[in-house]
């Protein structure tokens, strides 16, 4: 099983150059959906310089430089296979940018320097990457500049950068937020947006909109406080901007997960996302965990490995480096589809996911395997995902694992009732699946499970009727009394 896992692992790294920080992150795992394994930024800063005589500050450039020769040792012994690395607005526009090129290329680098529109391109197919039903303008905001992208069925349109990184707003934002909205709307306008999209909503991609979104989930009190594709309307703009005001430096920064540079970025960027939010008439906001980088590696990807469903793929992945013997997510899915026919598209994606996960926390303390797979489902670093479809998820595993139904934390009104119970019926089928065959998948093929006229009924073909027991017979209950239904067990 580990060999067989270890045949579709490849490392790849982006190396991003921007006007905040500069960033190495390692990825491994399958190409459609790869997992970050390190991630490490430098302040270095460099666009701070250029408000003042249009160059990056020599200590700046120095951070930055020893930050990149550190990474390009790392990369070398880390294995990682491709190596990709860019440099966005504050070299783009630096005037000694070539130089800070020049020197960063002695340590090994090939540095790549988008324009403002491939840099836009880039977090565009990296919010699709993640969400591939996305359709809207992905929005992303960089110290030294702000992109905006078209997403739509599966491509990235319009593109266009701006001067409004978050290290630029603070000169833009004097005269007061009326003004500042002005400047803002003629450098779109002139620009030709919203043009068509008006109406659409934002997908936020940057630390400044991460941070903003931290502050969200902290006033909310939301029970599921994950970034990825958190959802928030256009009304929270207001409480948004007036919390920023409220709160001390020190009581923002002390938000989980608030960093310290971006907490003091937080007044900025909420008046412009507000601004944003009012031009092109904007309903709601998602974030995206994905953006340039992951973009960077999805546009180097085939067509057919595109199309794949990220979801799906990870969950095939973690499903097969974790089990006990040759995982059979599939099968299993297959195998209790008949209890859950009519059920919605989006829903049985999720069911697959859990099956594929269904062997994920055998190695855990036997207390708390429930608990583990509650944890996987919810926080797993999962693509292409919403926030009720985590929810879901983590339900199904933690009744897969024989969690106790009082245990699962309660989400409020994240997903309906109705949702959860029936994830819980999914979790309840794998459980029984799972023991029924011992983890493995040839009893699959000789038994069968249905609903008929309010029986449950497992059915074992000639040949496997030992493979019924008491413990088999109890989880059939337990299934039966969650589908409302009487257990039969019919040995054929």
């Amino acid at each position: 099983m580990l060999r067989s896992a270890k045949q579709t692992i490849h490392r790849s790294a982006v190396i991003d150059i921007g006007s905040n920080s500069v960033r190495l992150v390692v990825y491994e795992g399958p190409a459609r959906a790869p997992a970050v394994i390190f991630n490490e930024k430098v302040a270095a800063g460099l666009g701070r310089g250029l408000a003042i005589d249009g160059r990056i500050a020599e200590a700046d450039a120095e951070r930055g430089l020893t930050a990149l020769r550190r990474y390009a040792l790392l990369a070398q012994h880390m294995d990682v296979t491709n190596l990709v690395c860019v440099a966005t607005a504050a070299v783009r526009d630096a005037a000694n940018g070539p130089a800070f090129i020049a020197a960063a290329a002695e340590a090994g680098l090939a540095i790549r320097l988008l324009s403002g529109e491939e840099e836009a391109e880039a977090a565009g197919y990296g919010v699709l990457s993640a969400i591939p039903e996305a359709r809207g303008i992905a929005v992303d905001l960089g110290g030294g500049s702000l992109e905006l992208a078209e997403v739509a069925d599966g491509a990235v349109g319009r593109r266009a950068s701006f001067p409004l990184g978050v290290l630029r707003l603070p000169a833009l934002r004097r005269d007061g937020q009326q003004a500042f909205e002005r400047t803002v709307r003629k450098m779109l306008r002139d620009a030709g947006w919203p043009g068509g999209m008006a109406g659409l909503p934002l997908y936020l991609v940057g630390g400044s909109w991460r941070a903003l979104s931290r502050l969200d989930l902290e006033l909310t009190n939301d029970p599921l406080a994950v970034l990825d594709q958190h959802t928030f309307p256009r009304t929270a703009l207001r409480r948004l901007a007036r919390a920023t005001k409220r709160l001390s430096f020190d009581e923002l920064r002390a938000i989980p997960g608030m960093a310290s540079n971006r907490a003091a970025t937080l007044p900025d960027a909420a008046a412009l996302l507000a601004a944003l939010a009012n031009i092109i008439d904007v309903p709601e906001m998602t974030v995206s965990s994905s953006g340039l980088r992951e973009g960077l590696l999805y546009q180097a990807l085939d067509a057919a490995t595109r199309a794949q469903d990220p979801l799906i793929v990870a969950a095939e992945f973690e499903g097969r480096r974790l089990a006990r013997f040759a995982p059979h997510g599939r099968a299993i899915t297959e195998w209790i589809a008949p209890l859950f026919v009519g059920e919605a598209a989006a829903d049985s994606r999720v069911r697959l996911a859990a099956s594929l996960l269904s062997d994920v926390a055998w190695s855990a303390n036997p207390d708390f395997r429930a608990e583990r797979g509650m944890e996987i489902g919810l926080h797993g670093n999962w693509r292409g995902i919403d926030i009720p479809g985590r929810i879901l998820l983590a339900r199904a595993l933690h009744a897969g694992f024989g969690g106790a139904d009082g245990d699962f934390p309660a989400m409020g009104t994240l997903v309906s009732a109705e949702r959860l119970a029936r994830a819980r019926q999914w979790g309840l089928a794998i459980r029984l699946a799972q023991r029924l065959t011992g983890g493995v998948e040839a009893p699959l093929k000789a038994s069968s499970i249905a609903l008929d006229d309010g029986r449950l009924c497992l059915r074992l073909n000639p040949g496997w009727h030992h493979l019924g027991g008491e413990s088999v017979e109890r989880r059939l209950r337990s299934l039966a009394q969650a589908l409302g239904a009487k257990p039969e067990l019919m040995l054929l």
